[in-house]
């Protein structure tokens, strides 16, 4: 099995399913499915059922009760490195020169360039390689992403699980084994509290 055409599909599938919930998100469930399916990935499963059996309003209350309403799910990469503080700004500055110098156009539709959808959606379509770059860069803030949803309970934990497969090496099993990883800048200033063509891309080549 192909390792980059099914990090793609996970990584494009996980977009849409970490975004906010609407018609149109309901509507792509069974093209999910079916991609998912041919690449054996089951981490996603249980969001897909919801997303299936519960009224768009319920989907949404709960979407923002994860994400919203608490730190410990913050879906905005650079946030759990470097918190609101001034750096931050510059972290910022070097995704939205990231996805620049990839030599597409990413419309970030309002929304912060460390903004995990956003991410893995340029990781799936515009830059494969810059992408994945990005997300091994930030891979400790994804472990504490899911950790905090899998204590938590909530589907959206085995979607983030499916991500952090896509990368190299096992998930840690704790926040100290996170802290304890190689590479990367530090982390926990919040968290303590071939592709299948059927997905369609988000951006396009200049």
């Amino acid at each position: 099995m192909n390792r980059q055409a099914r990090a793609r599909v996970v990584r494009q599938s996980a977009s849409w399913c970490l975004g906010y919930p609407d018609a149109q998100l309901i509507e792509r469930v069974p093209l999910l499915r079916t991609a998912l399916a041919e690449q054996a990935v089951t981490s996603l499963d249980a969001l897909l059922e919801q997303l299936e059996q519960l009224p768009v309003g319920e989907l949404q209350r709960r979407y923002v009760d994860v994400f919203d309403l608490s730190r410990r799910h913050a879906l905005y990469l650079s946030y759990w490195t470097d918190g609101d503080t001034r750096r931050r700004g510059q972290v910022l500055a070097a995704f939205k020169q990231r996805y620049r110098d990839s030599g597409f156009h990413v419309d970030t539709r309002g929304e912060l360039p460390d903004y995990l959808p956003l991410v893995l959606e340029f990781a799936a379509i515009a830059d494969p390689d810059a992408g994945e770059a990005l997300l091994r860069e930030y891979r400790r803030s994804l472990e504490l992403l899911r950790i905090g949803l899998e204590e938590d309970g909530t589907p959206y934990a085995g979607v983030v699980a499916a991500v952090c497969a896509t990368l190299p090496g096992p998930s840690p099993v704790d926040r100290a084994a996170v802290q304890a990883m190689a590479g990367g800048p530090p982390v926990e200033t919040v968290g303590l509290e071939p592709f299948d063509p059927r997905l369609l891309p988000m951006a396009g080549k200049r």
